[in-house]
């Protein structure tokens, strides 16, 4: 971690209010770890958007019984295995299939696998979670 930097933050008190409401209710200890977390956030949501070189999760549910689903599932990864770091496989019951594909590479690229994944007939559910390489702070 680099030097630390402190400077002030004006807002209107109810704005404030709130901003303390959701600081306690996620377990912050103080405003400048919130405050952090949300400049971090935005950064990372410029990385997504400029299409730069990022990292993530594509998580979707599936029944492992529907025709021909498992092995469009593996197609699809085995032409992005390049950006596909790895992926876990577990059983939620009988029926039901949790998959998590941890990716990293150009955002257009991930989002294309995700868009793939989850239209697939038999796709349940199906989430992106947008994370950074840490690179740029």
């Amino acid at each position: 971690m680099g030097k630390v930097i402190r400077f002030g933050v004006s807002m209107e008190e109810k704005l404030l209010k709130v901003f303390d409401r959701f600081i306690e209710k996620e377990g912050y200890k103080n405003r400048s770890e919130a405050i952090r977390d949300i400049i971090r956030k935005e950064f990372v949501d410029e990385e997504w958007e400029k299409g730069s070189t990022v990292a993530g999760g594509i998580m979707i549910v599936y029944d492992h019984h529907g025709r021909e689903l498992v092995q469009k599932i593996m197609d699809i990864q085995h032409d992005f295995h390049e950006v596909i770091i790895s992926t876990q496989h577990v059983h939620m019951d009988h029926h039901n299939c949790l998959e998590i594909i941890v990716v990293k590479g150009r955002a257009d690229a991930i989002r294309k696998i995700y868009n793939l994944l989850k239209s697939l007939k038999g796709v349940k559910y199906a989430s992106l979670s947008r994370a950074t390489t840490g690179r740029n702070f």
